[in-house]
C-alpha cells in the first residue's frame, strides 16, 4: 500500500515506518531544549536518516500536558530557521507537527510533506492547504475516548475528507495517545488496534517516552523508558500500526524490525 504525501510516496504494509521526533522547543516534556537551536535540530534530523528513520517529525511546539501554547507566528518563527537550514541534508520526508494553516501552508511551500495535526479538528481552511499542495494529512483523535469511540471519529473523519475532496491515498489517522484519555484508555487503544483501524488507510501510534509507559513500567525517567516502548511498539504492531513516532530511533529500531518480521511469518503461515 502507499502514501502519498508531496512528491514522496511512502510504502506502508509489510514495512513499519518510522517518524523520528525532533521538536524544536524548550518546554516538551522529554527534550525541551535538546533541539531548540536551528543546528542542534538539523544535526538530529540527519542522525535520525542515517539511523534508519523515514520521516522527521518536527514540532516548533509542546503539546505536553498543562502546555501553555504559542501562537502562529511564534511556532513559525521557530521552525523556519530549521526548514532552511535542513533544505538539501536529508532525503526523507519532513513531517510539521502543527494545528495552525498559517504555519502548516508556510511548512509546505518550505519542503515540509507531511502535516502532523493534534488538533482532532478537520477544518475547511486545513483541508484546502491538504487539497493544494499534495501534502500528507496526519488526522488525530484527540480527547477522551474508548476503542468505540475512536473507531467512530476515524469513520466520521473519513466522511468529512471525502466532501472536502481529500484523496485517500493523503490520509493517516493516529489514535491520539495521551491526548486527553486516561492511562487504562492508553493502555486499551494500543492493545486493540485491530478492531478500530481503518482499513486501507495507515495508522500512526505515538507512545514515545509518554506517562502511559510510565504506568506499565514504573519508569519515571522519561527518557529511559525505551523497553517499555518497544514492548507498546511490537504490541501495536502485531495490531496493525503502520507508523511508529519516537524519539529514540537507534535503540527501538531493532525491536521494531523483529516485531514486524514475526507479524510477517505469522501472515505467511
Amino acid at each position: 500500500m502507499i502514501w502519498n504525501c508531496k512528491k514522496f510516496e511512502l510504502e506502508y504494509g509489510k514495512k513499519t515506518l518510522i517518524m523520528g521526533i525532533v521538536n524544536i522547543t524548550p518546554d516538551s516534556f522529554s527534550d525541551g531544549g535538546d533541539n531548540f537551536k536551528p543546528e542542534d535540530a538539523v544535526k538530529t534530523a540527519q542522525l535520525m536518516e542515517k539511523q534508519g528513520a523515514d520521516i522527521i517529525d518536527l514540532g516548533a511546539q509542546s503539546t505536553r500536558p498543562g502546555h501553555i501554547p504559542v501562537s502562529a507566528e511564534e511556532e513559525w518563527k521557530r521552525l523556519e530557521p530549521v526548514l532552511k537550514l535542513l533544505k538539501g541534508k536529508v532525503n526523507i520526508p519532513l513531517s510539521a507537527d502543527t494545528y495552525y494553516p498559517y504555519v502548516a501552508e508556510k511548512a509546505v511551500q518550505n519542503g515540509v510533506s507531511i502535516i502532523n495535526d493534534v488538533s482532532g479538528v478537520i477544518t475547511s481552511e486545513m483541508a484546502q492547504i491538504v487539497k493544494k499542495s499534495g501534502a500528507g494529512w496526519i488526522i488525530m483523535h484527540n480527547g477522551s475516548g474508548d476503542v468505540q469511540e475512536v473507531k467512530e471519529f476515524f469513520e466520521i473523519s473519513t466522511e468529512k475528507l471525502k466532501n472536502e475532496e481529500i484523496k485517500k491515498n493523503q490520509i493517516c489517522f493516529d489514535m491520539g495517545i495521551g491526548f486527553g484519555k486516561t492511562r487504562k484508555q492508553d493502555m486499551s487503544l494500543i492493545s486493540n488496534i485491530s478492531h478500530y483501524k481503518k482499513d486501507g488507510y495507515p495508522l500512526l501510534l505515538g507512545t514515545s517516552r509518554k506517562r502511559v509507559i510510565k504506568e506499565g513500567t514504573g519508569q519515571e525517567n522519561p527518557k529511559m523508558r525505551i523497553y517499555g516502548n518497544i514492548a507498546a511498539d511490537t504490541a501495536a504492531i502485531f495490531g496493525g500500526a503502520d507508523i511508529i513516532r519516537l524519539h529514540d530511533v537507534e535503540k527501538e529500531i531493532q525491536g521494531i524490525r523483529m516485531a514486524e518480521a514475526l507479524k510477517n511469518s505469522l501472515m505467511d503461515n
